[in-house]
């Protein structure tokens, strides 16, 4: 790829980047002086796809957020998160390590981002602000892995985040992310193991195009499930949407989807 192309692509996103951070400064100000950012919910979005029309990013979608569940995906890479928000307004919740990335991590606050440490028992009190968002019609998504991984598996969906839909009476809706047009993922989409921003957002710029495609399923009611079954009954209706091996990959005991949850996730699915 001739040198002149990424660097190009290079300077596109930086003068986002720049456009986003003057648009950030002028949504802080504003709230600084008590005035209401109506506009911020449009805003958010349009940011979202330019964002990944400067990196070369191509988006397919199928079906559509649901404003009253919450949203649960398969996590791959930090581009999830505009792949996600490009869609629709969608606050996230996201690792608290995020908030100090530079610039990027202010602006995630600025546009509603719930941000938990990791290891930290903080899921109770995000969980009140995430129900109430949800409640208003407003969408969040997050990422029940808890960590990203390379397309070709889902890890287990950790369900103490699944509190959420269990204390607000609200559905899940699964989200399946796929990056790729071949039979397997696409290797350079992945942010894993002690990948950095940069180096990351360099191997992107180089590559001619990427290709992702972002699925809404059906949601799945909380009523009668507890937190491990909607856990494993989100999963595994993302699992079989991409086609991927049911199974947990890295064999703890006890966390195979069970019955009770297979059978709730192909109900929703097919309903028939």
């Amino acid at each position: 790829m001739p040198l002149l192309a990424p660097l190009w692509k290079g300077l596109r996103i930086a003068l986002h980047l720049l456009t986003g951070a003057a648009l950030a400064a002028v949504v802080a100000t504003a709230r600084a002086l008590g005035h209401r950012v109506d506009w911020l919910d449009t805003l958010v979005p349009w940011w979202y796809r330019r964002l990944l029309n400067c990196l070369g990013v191509r988006m397919q979608s199928d079906g559509n957020a649901v404003g009253t569940a919450l949203m649960v995906a398969n996590h791959i890479s930090w581009l999830d998160i505009p792949v996600i928000g490009a869609q629709d307004h969608v606050r996230f919740l996201s690792k608290a390590e995020v908030r100090d990335w530079p610039l990027i991590g202010w602006m995630s606050e600025l546009a509603g981002t719930f941000f938990i440490a990791r290891g930290a028992n903080q899921v109770g009190e995000a969980i009140a602000g995430i129900c109430e968002r949800i409640q208003a019609g407003d969408p969040v998504a997050v990422f029940p892995e808890g960590t990203t991984g390379d397309g070709s598996q889902v890890q287990r969906f950790h369900p103490r985040i699944f509190a959420i839909c269990r204390q607000g009476d609200l559905a899940v809706q699964p989200v399946a992310l796929r990056y790729g047009t071949g039979p397997g993922p696409d290797p350079i989409a992945p942010f894993i193991g002690d990948d950095t921003l940069m180096a990351h957002l360099w191997r992107l710029i180089r590559q001619p195009g990427l290709e992702v495609r972002v699925s809404f399923l059906a949601p799945i009611p909380s009523a009668g499930l507890d937190r491990r079954h909607l856990a494993d009954a989100a999963r595994l209706a993302i699992v079989e949407h991409l086609g991927l091996d049911p199974a947990d990959p890295v064999g703890r005991p006890g966390v195979a989807p069970r019955d009770k949850a297979r059978a709730q996730a192909r109900a929703v699915q097919d309903p028939g």
